[in-house]
């Protein structure tokens, strides 16, 4: 089949979905990738035969620009004759299924890496994306979620074909990159990096944001520091919010609590030497970082939002904490340092939930759904495929 993967800007499929095209590619078919270019392609999708199109989408959907990139995937999607398009985030989903609302013989499918209306969400994101997804659905063939939430939101949205309603398990975390962590390789990489073998080391990975909303961790550890003489924590990531951390870390006192790490490579090495994996995102779809951390083998804190729920079960394999309750963050901290023993059940807990979510699983969920989609226009592949 000639089959398109539509994003927003390049960097989605070269961090998320450079397996999934794989895939495709192992099987047969011929692959194009459209998108705003933010960032060189992968070299490998170019040299296996990925055809590249640059469609200047624009993350605001309300600006004028999303037009002419809707005017441009249409012609585009036409001339190429793509007969099976795979959709991702929001704005280039959006456009991308208009434009082919009346374009025959061709199957749109949609995954929701999370829905910008959500439980909690600001009551414009129910007024804007409610309403465009919920319009969008019936030109849409089969829609994909990550998490719970989504799911049963999807449920209620009218697509093309009933039922070809899925929910899979992430994008597919790499669990040969994120491995178990042991003490000897966590003291190597500790003496590596500049810290102490005694040292109780929290890690939060992601974007300095007001949606990640590291100012409500940042404030939990100084309740405890007193308490917990060697903590320290890590935050990687960059992001608009960096300034007034380091401003906020600066007029508590905990400079050196607290180091920024910025945008790293390294972050499955970071893992290793940590105690405790902590999220007190506002929110999420389901969130890499916490995964990573699961495959890692750490206890985890996490704030109670859609992504976050779905990965830690409420002492099982962490804490979930209620969402800007600094204080239920501070007594999780503490409890966990308390406690070898309470830190290793839950990180090995983690470790054996986290086989659902890794890449081998989800290109098996994702092998299949495909089988479901494209039944009905391509018996042939079924065929070959062994009639999954």
């Amino acid at each position: 089949m000639q089959i398109l993967y539509v994003t927003t800007i390049s960097s989605t499929v070269n961090v998320f979905l450079v397996p999934h095209i794989k895939l495709l590619l192992e099987q047969g078919h011929e692959v194009g990738l459209a998108f705003n270019i933010d960032q060189e392609v992968n070299p490998e999708l170019i040299t296996l035969g990925c055809k590249v199109h640059r469609i200047d989408f624009h993350r605001n959907p309300l600006k004028k620009e999303n037009l002419t990139a809707y005017q441009k995937i249409k012609k585009m999607i036409i001339d190429e004759g793509y007969e099976f398009i795979h959709v991702h985030t929001p704005v280039a989903s959006l456009l991308t299924r208009i434009a082919c609302r009346k374009i025959e013989n061709v199957k749109v499918v949609y995954t929701a890496h999370g829905f910008h209306f959500f439980k909690g969400a600001p009551v414009k994101n129910w007024a804007i994306y409610y309403p465009l997804e919920k319009l969008v659905a019936r030109w849409t063939d089969g829609l994909i979620t990550l998490n719970d939430e989504d799911y049963y939101a999807a449920r209620n949205m009218k697509i093309r074909k009933r039922g070809l309603i899925y929910k899979m398990h992430g994008v597919g975390l790499d669990t040969n990159r994120f491995i178990p962590q042991t003490n000897e390789r966590k003291l190597h990489f500790r003496e590596h990096y500049g810290y102490h073998a005694n040292d109780f080391i929290l890690i939060y990975v992601g974007e300095l944001s007001h949606r990640k909303n590291q100012k409500m961790l940042i404030e939990a550890v100084n309740m405890v520091k007193d308490e917990i003489p060697q903590l320290k924590l890590l935050l990687v990531g960059d992001g608009d919010m960096a300034s007034g951390y380091k401003k906020l870390v600066q007029r508590l006192g905990m400079d050196d609590r607290v180091d920024f790490l910025g945008f790293r490579k390294d972050v499955q090495q970071l893992m290793t030497i940590a105690d405790l994996a902590i999220s007190t995102s506002r929110q999420e779809g389901l969130p890499v970082n916490v995964m990573e951390a699961m495959a890692t083998g750490l206890p985890i804190v996490v704030t109670d939002c859609r992504g976050n729920r779905d990965l830690v079960d409420n002492g099982k394999n962490g804490f979930v904490v209620s969402g800007e309750d600094t204080r239920a963050c501070a007594k999780a901290i503490k409890e966990l340092y308390l406690s070898r023993d309470l830190r290793r059940k839950f990180g090995d807990r983690g470790r054996e939930m986290i086989e659902v979510y890794s890449l081998h699983s989800v290109l098996s969920e994702l092998k299949e759904i495909y089988s479901k989609l494209f039944l009905p226009v391509n018996k042939q592949y079924n065929d070959h495929s062994g009639g999954q």
